[in-house]
């Protein structure tokens, strides 16, 4: 079982899902830092200077000023400024990730598109098939 196990583990397909799992992570993190710090204080700006990670509603019925403090105090809240955030965060990294799919795609195209040569002994047929013709 732990051979079959290590063999599993060696084969091609696992080692390359999970180095596409890493770098998916790490993508996302990037990403994620991306939206947080550099989109989203530009558009809280425009929007008249609203930090959208302290967009939140508590459901206890006080008032917090900031999420630190709900959160300090424990409160239940819907936290809709993370949302609004984590929602732009998705949009982005599933279009960057469809360009990159979409770039693959074009790129295995053009390799199938090549014509591929005949092997030696298809070449070498056909040109005895030539020189018979020709005699003739």
């Amino acid at each position: 079982m732990l051979q079959d196990f290590k063999k599993f583990l060696l084969k091609g397909n696992a080692v390359d899902m999970a180095v596409g799992f890493i770098f998916g992570a790490a993508f996302a993190t990037v990403i994620k830092s991306f939206i947080s710090n550099i989109i989203m204080p530009p558009i809280g700006l425009a929007l008249g200077k609203v930090d959208f990670s302290n967009l939140f509603l508590s459901l206890d019925g006080n008032k917090y000023e900031n999420i630190k403090a709900l959160e300090e105090a424990g409160a239940p809240a819907i936290k809709y400024g993370t949302f609004i955030t984590d929602s732009v965060s998705f949009i982005i990294l599933g279009f960057v990730i469809f360009i990159m799919i979409r770039s693959i795609n074009k790129m295995q195209k053009k390799e199938e598109e090549k014509p591929k040569e005949d092997p030696a002994d298809i070449k070498l047929l056909t040109e005895i098939r030539d020189l018979m013709k020709k005699s003739k």
